[in-house]
């Protein structure tokens, strides 16, 4: 009774909640604009808040974008000859009011995939016009990108989220196009919560302009909430007037091979001492920071840090940790170097009890490591293990089986050809894990017998993504019958994922559309690996 009366639009305000927690189910949105009235005008928005992040082969929604053309980036797309048949008309919803993230990278990679399917169609139904020039390609596409930040800033667009990524020539070449657009019109992106800068790689010649744009958003973007910065050092001074700018950020992530030292400093600021909860260190080298103990003292609601695959975590890192009056509330730590022993036993002394993540590229002295964490953390979520070897996969395994109790993600990888090791894996693993997982990635050679005890062992146990990378040498291992016996039959899984590796040839699953056909009349989306896989660093600094 309470389903119908939800799905018939009795109870709208319910059916919004429900579908906001589908927001990134984009398969499951999709259907519900077929059902009735209601679930179409409650989906479309979520569906249209971020359409460039959604992993779909149809461009589509660009064409529909472009029926919102003012006159005069119609005359100048006219003027290259863009064919006008292509632009949807009467649109049901206004569709650019919806957009509320916008990443420039992945908008220039969707038209640049759209004009490629555009210029194809108007081939073929215009003889008299060519379109092979690479200039006029390049034309084309700096125009619809141009034209699209036209369209949302006249349809009062307001973002949320604004993400900008300009590593290439190809990337400052887009972005200088719409630099002006957005200087002009300062709303659209004033009231942004979330902010990510990734800018490398610029030459002399365009830091002027790049600066002005920085200069921009330490001036108008100042109610910032989680800001991610990925920068060269020539950006240091502009950077840091967009973190003293701001009035209530919550999250800091940094991506560069040094932090400067006012940099650090600026985060002592007043104006977010009491609002800080979290900062990321990805990839960032400490070497010569000396100043962590004077800004981690000033932060006085710092929830999690989370350190993943930084450089230098020596014993100079270290004891500036140890000599904090407060507790150091480290949250996650992937390395891919070694660890000296002694300094990972005090840095776990002081954050062991709230070490949620964890994952190592390198296993040296890996049985010290492994028991340092079995003794200190007991609240591990995440768990990335690589580099594995004779001597450490039974205390890996015993390390899985002490933090069941809290284990959700596990991602195991060896990628050597020793059988021993993926047969120990496989007839133990089954065993120990919980009974629920969201996410198991496991990436290793596969024998059959030791697999099908693995599926045996562990067909009490619900995983929401299961993954299986089968890494072959010598022959192909068929290993999905198993899958169909233990797995699609049990409904044991909701997202599948399966390729083969032989003689670098890769067979995936998700390619077999008549296997998919049928793992989906048990309810399990069969997808493919890349979508699938979860990169745990980059999941984290992304949460």
């Amino acid at each position: 009774m309470a389903c119908s009366k939800i799905f018939s639009g009795d109870l709208p305000e319910i059916t919004s909640e429900i579908l906001e927690h589908l927001r990134n189910d984009f398969s499951t949105l999709y259907s519900c604009i077929l059902v009735n009235r209601l679930l179409c005008r409650t989906a479309i928005p979520l569906l249209w808040e971020n359409p460039f992040s959604i992993p779909t082969q149809n461009c589509h929604f660009i064409e529909i974008y472009l029926h919102y053309l003012n006159e005069s980036d119609k005359t100048k797309l006219d003027e290259i000859g863009f064919n006008s048949n292509l632009i949807p008309s009467n649109p049901l919803f206004n569709y650019p009011n919806f957009i509320k993230c916008l990443n420039t990278f992945r908008m220039v990679f969707f038209i640049e995939k759209w004009t490629v399917r555009a210029i194809s169609t108007y081939k073929k139904t215009n003889n008299s016009y060519t379109y092979s020039s690479a200039i006029n390609f390049k034309k084309f596409s700096k125009l619809i990108y141009s034209s699209l930040f036209n369209i949302f800033i006249n349809n009062d667009v307001k973002l949320n989220i604004f993400e900008t990524e300009i590593i290439t020539d190809k990337n400052y070449e887009f972005f200088e196009n719409v630099i002006e657009i957005i200087l002009q019109n300062p709303n659209f992106i004033y009231n942004i919560k979330n902010l990510k800068l990734h800018i490398y790689n610029i030459s002399d010649v365009n830091l002027s302009k790049i600066n002005s744009f920085l200069t921009f958003l330490s001036s108008n973007c100042n109610n910032i909430s989680s800001l991610y910065l990925r920068f060269q050092n020539m950006f240091i001074k502009t950077f840091s007037h967009i973190i003293n700018s701001q009035q209530n950020l919550q999250k800091i992530s940094f991506s560069c091979n040094i932090v400067p030292l006012h940099l650090l400093l600026s985060l002592k600021n007043s104006n977010y001492s009491n609002t800080l909860k979290t900062i990321v260190f990805y990839s960032v080298d400490f070497k010569n920071t000396v100043n962590l103990t004077e800004v981690f003292e000033q932060l006085n609601v710092l929830e999690s840090i989370h350190i993943l695959y930084c450089h230098s975590l020596n014993s100079i890192f270290v004891q500036q940790i140890i000599n904090l009056s407060k507790p150091f509330k480290l949250k996650s730590l992937f390395t891919s170097e070694i660890f000296p022993i002694e300094s990972f036993q005090l840095l776990l002394q002081k954050s062991g009890d709230y070490l949620e993540n964890i994952g190592f590229e390198s296993l040296t002295n890996s049985n010290e490591l492994l028991l340092l964490i079995k003794t200190y953390c007991t609240k591990i979520s995440i768990f990335e293990l690589r580099g594995l070897d004779n001597q450490n996969t039974h205390s890996a395994l015993n390390l899985i089986k002490n933090v069941s109790l809290n284990l959700n993600c596990l991602f195991i990888d060896n990628y050597s050809n020793y059988d021993d090791l993926s047969s120990i894996i496989l007839r133990n693993l089954g065993k120990i894990l919980p009974s629920r997982l969201e996410y198991l990635n496991l990436s290793f050679k596969i024998k059959l017998d030791d697999f099908k005890i693995f599926l045996k062992d562990s067909q009490n146990i619900f995983i929401k993504r299961l993954l299986i990378r089968n890494r072959m040498f010598k022959e192909r291992v068929n290993i999905l019958p198993y899958i169909k016996e233990y797995i699609m039959k049990n409904r044991r899984v909701e997202y599948l994922a399966i390729d083969e590796i032989l003689n670098n040839d890769k067979k995936e699953l998700y390619s077999l559309k008549d296997e998919v056909k049928e793992f989906g009349l048990y309810n399990i989306k069969v997808q493919s690996y890349d979508n699938l896989n979860i990169c745990c660093y980059k999941y984290i600094r992304d949460i």
